[in-house]
């Protein structure tokens, strides 16, 4: 396995992680002068972008750390638990057959702590959602800085009010791209939780998660498996 180089968060050194992405407030302020505005605006959601891709990495990290332990281990218990009983049949280590197959069981165990607790597709995610933010922060510093050589040159088409209002656009929908990019990861956590094993551990001390129920049409109960639905017979024609 070819070793990942780490990924450092882009955030600046020395800041805290936060411990949770709850967004900071809204930057209110005087719109008299709306160069200094836009440029308060577009370091808010820069920041708020640093930060979401911050907590990701960090997440990132201890997951991975876990999901790798898990991981050695489940391949040591396999390893170990196909040499002991060969090392004891052939009589080079006799009375070990036992230790094989408890080292398979461990491996075993390590395998499921890995799915259960979601650490190996959790970390992936992160690095995933990670990266897919500092994409679109790229692609935001890309354009914000074609905005402001447009204004620099001058305004070939339009006015002041329309590319203010352009510029409000771009730093709207790159918010919503990073909105969107946290709440698809979340949707994918929730389907993977969902799928696992933990809704049975819910089932098991009487917790039921919700299901949708599909509604028939027409009020009718459906029918069942293997039948097929008797249609009205039609009437011959009748011979004039």
């Amino acid at each position: 396995m070819s070793h990942q180089p780490e990924m450092q968060p882009p955030g600046p050194p020395g800041e805290d992680v936060e411990r949770d992405l709850t967004g900071k407030p809204f930057p209110l302020g005087d719109w008299g002068e709306p160069a200094e505005r836009l440029d308060e605006l577009y370091r808010w959601v820069e920041a708020n972008a640093l930060r979401t891709a911050e907590w990701y990495l960090s997440d990132r990290v201890w997951k991975r750390r876990c999901a790798r332990a898990l991981r050695m281990g489940t391949a040591l218990g396999v390893i170990a638990g196909a040499a002991l009983p060969l090392l004891d049949l052939t009589g080079v280590a006799e009375g070990t057959a036992g230790w094989g197959y408890l080292s398979l069981l461990l491996g075993a165990a390590c395998m499921a702590c890995d799915r259960y607790f979601g650490l190996t597709s959790g970390w992936i995610r992160d690095v995933a959602t990670a990266q897919a933010v500092q994409r679109r922060l790229q692609a935001l510093q890309f354009d914000w800085a074609s905005e402001s050589v447009r204004e620099v040159l001058g305004p070939t088409e339009g006015t002041a009010s329309e590319a203010a209002e352009r510029c409000l656009g771009v730093l709207r929908r790159f918010s919503e791209d990073v909105t969107e990019l946290v709440r698809a990861e979340t949707a994918d956590w929730m389907v993977e939780f969902r799928s696992g094993p933990a809704p049975l551990a819910l089932q098991s001390v009487g917790v039921v998660p919700a299901r949708s129920e599909a509604a028939h049409p027409s009020g009718r109960f459906p029918l069942p498996p293997g039948t097929r639905p008797n249609m009205p017979r039609q009437r011959p024609p009748e011979t004039r």
